[in-house]
Order: C-alpha cells, then sequence, then structure tokens
C-alpha cells in the first residue's frame, strides 16, 4: 500500500465518480425484484476493483471506491445509523433550478454506530483493491454537521431529544468516534468527512432557511467546531481526517454562493482536521485570502481548481497561476490539488462523460506534478 507522511496527496481527489452503466443497470434491476442482493454487489464489485486500477493507472496514489455502491452522498450512511431513518418529505434540497427527490432525516430513538454498519464491509473491500493497484484507500462519509444542518427540528423526536439539536451533539460524537474507530479497524487510514454546512454558513440565504428548519444558528460555526474536536480528538494518531467543504453537487448544479471568510477562523484555524478540501472553482468561492487562517504546519489545504461539473478541461497554465495566487495566504508546501468535487454526490451523476472525468483528473495530476517537483 502506497503511504505520504503527509496526507492529503498534492494531487488528490474528492471521492465519487460517475457510476458505469453496467451499475445503474444492475441498481435498476435490483430495485424492480429482477436482480439478487449477491448478483448487485458482484457487478459493484468488479466496477471498484476497475474504478480502483484506472486511478491507479492515472498517476493518483490515492484511489477510493467512487461510491459506486451509493444513491446519495450522504442518506446512505445516515440512514443506516441506529436511530436514523430517511423519510419522504413534502419537498426536497432546491438547487439551482433542479430539486432532488423528496427525502429527508428523522431522528427516532437515540442516535448509535451499529458495528455492523455496511460501510465497514465496504472499505474492507476498498482496500483490498487499494492494496492490489499499490495505492492509498480513501473513504468518504458524511459530516455531522450535516445531520445537524439538514434535519429539522420537527423531525427530532422530543421523547428522546427533548432539547433538539443541541441535544443530540453528545450521540453524535459518540457515534462519529465509533465510527472512525471501525473503519480503523479494519484498516482505513485516510477517512474525508463531506460537509456542505460549513459552505452554506457562508450564505445568508442558507442560514436564514436553516433558522426557518428550526435549526439554532446563532454561534452556529463554533458549535460546529467544538462538536467536531470532540470528535477528532479520539481519533487514533495514524488515522488522516480531512475534510470536503461543499457548495451543492447535484446533476452538476449547485445551491450556495459566498466567500469562506465568514467561516475561516473557525474552520481553519480553530477545527483539527488534518486537512482541508475547499472548491475554487468559480467565483461564487470568493478569493484566497480565507487560507491566511490556515495554521503554520502540516495541515494541507486542497484547492478544488478544476470543476466536475463540466467537461470542459482547464488551462494549466491558468490554474497554476490561481495555485500561485493561492500562496500569497499559504505556503505552497500546505497546499494541493484535486477537482472541485466528486462527479456523481448522487447516482444520477453530473453531465459530463467518463472520458471527460478521467481527462480532468490526469490534469490534476499533471499540473500538481510541475507544481510540486
Amino acid at each position: 500500500m502506497s503511504t505520504d507522511a503527509s496526507l492529503p496527496f498534492r494531487a488528490d481527489i474528492v471521492g465519487s465518480f460517475l457510476r458505469p452503466s453496467a451499475v445503474a443497470e444492475a441498481r435498476i434491476r435490483y430495485a424492480a425484484g429482477n436482480l439478487s442482493a449477491a448478483s448487485l454487489r458482484e457487478t459493484e464489485d468488479g466496477a471498484i476493483a476497475d474504478l480502483v486500477a484506472k486511478q491507479a493507472n492515472v498517476g493518483l496514489k490515492v484511489a477510493s471506491d467512487g461510491e459506486l455502491r451509493r444513491s446519495w452522498w450522504h442518506f446512505d450512511f445516515f440512514g443506516l445509523l441506529d436511530g436514523v431513518d430517511i423519510v419522504e418529505v413534502d419537498h426536497g434540497i432546491q438547487f439551482q433550478a433542479v430539486q432532488t427527490k423528496p427525502r429527508g432525516i428523522h431522528i427516532s430513538s437515540p442516535i448509535r454506530f451499529p458495528r455492523a454498519h455496511p460501510f465497514l464491509d465496504q472499505f474492507a473491500h476498498l482496500r483490498v483493491e487499494a492494496e492490489r493497484a499499490g495505492v492509498t484507500p480513501k473513504f468518504t462519509i458524511p459530516a455531522p454537521t450535516v445531520l445537524d444542518f439538514r434535519v429539522e427540528r420537527a423531525h427530532i423526536d422530543s421523547d428522546v431529544y427533548p432539547g433538539g439539536h443541541e441535544a443530540i451533539e453528545d450521540d453524535l460524537v459518540t457515534t462519529y468516534r465509533d465510527a472512525l474507530q471501525g473503519l480503523y479497524d479494519v484498516g482505513a487510514r485516510y477517512v474525508q468527512f463531506d460537509d456542505t454546512a460549513w459552505a452554506y454558513l457562508c450564505s445568508e440565504i442558507e442560514v436564514d432557511k436553516a433558522r426557518e428548519r428550526g435549526v439554532p444558528t446563532d454561534g452556529i460555526a463554533e458549535r460546529y467546531a467544538r462538536l467536531l474536536n470532540r470528535i477528532l480528538e479520539g481519533k487514533p494518531d495514524d488515522l488522516v481526517v480531512t475534510t470536503h467543504v461543499c457548495r451543492g453537487n447535484f446533476r452538476s448544479t449547485w445551491i450556495s454562493s459566498g466567500g469562506y471568510e465568514p467561516v475561516a477562523e473557525q474552520l481553519l484555524g480553530a477545527t483539527n482536521y488534518d486537512g482541508y478540501f475547499l472548491e475554487y472553482d468559480t467565483e461564487r468561492a470568493g478569493g484566497f485570502e480565507p487560507l491566511r487562517f490556515l495554521p503554520a504546519g502540516d495541515k494541507r489545504v486542497v484547492l478544488g481548481l478544476i470543476t466536475s461539473k463540466t467537461g470542459e478541461l482547464e488551462d494549466p497554465d491558468v490554474v497554476k497561476r490561481r495555485i500561485d495566487e493561492a500562496t500569497r495566504f499559504a505556503p505552497l508546501e500546505q497546499l494541493a490539488l484535486s477537482p472541485q468535487c466528486g462527479f456523481a454526490s448522487t447516482e444520477e451523476g453530473n453531465t459530463l462523460t467518463e472520458d471527460e472525468q478521467w481527462a480532468k483528473v490526469r490534469s490534476v495530476v499533471e499540473i500538481a506534478a510541475d507544481v510540486w517537483r
């Protein structure tokens, strides 16, 4: 297995990849009752083996399972926790000109991470394939802040958590500590928390929506930093935990706009992640000035300068100039490069082809090799 004393890698990925047609077709057949669970798993296993090999072949030192077994980047994990149900609601999540399926989170009993959570077995399979390909396996799960930010106050059972959002914090800490330990015990050393909440806190519109859902927003950045640090303080020393801050990624659309300035001091300066994947593919993300809050040391910010939302390739010279701009606020040795997001946060995927997807990843590898010689 490839290792690096300083993760994330200079050329890294966020995690999800377009679903191969064989996987998409198998999932449709399985949902219709025309394919067994074992046959679906066999199809997914083969696709993940191919995907890991492709990641290695384009020059990455890291590989994910592409989230190929998931329908949603977050609901699949949350819905398999004890006490959390994914339910139909009267609205989806509103993106630009499109809305997701009407699904939401309901907390019906104490939140716990079950010992047999299927994601543990999913990582174990990824690890085998990564070892075969000679790369480091990276596993993604949604951040606890996403659950807090997305669950409506009315969907937290008051008999279980009479204090609402603030009352679930202790159980979220225990749940995520157990999740990290469970992944560690099956071999994970590189885990990423995918997080939309921090990006939405950069948007007054999204903060207002959260308040309407009953989320307590006063001092929310400080509350989230405390929650995450309580989780991270219990992790093994050789487990690298990073986060990806996302502004929404559904069929190449997005939700929020706003630079990182409102949360940068708490996110970069006060939250004890080992690295941060930050979207910087459009002006909606603002400038690089918030990087001044990155503490000196081993932490890395991975600049998401290569968009995953379209197939058009970025000019390498433009990307290099933007990396140089970022070094005005953070040293080059604490920076890295990746696509701005995954290519398929839901099984529908973004509006680009697989060839375009791999051209993007190859571009990340090539540009990083030139910048960090």
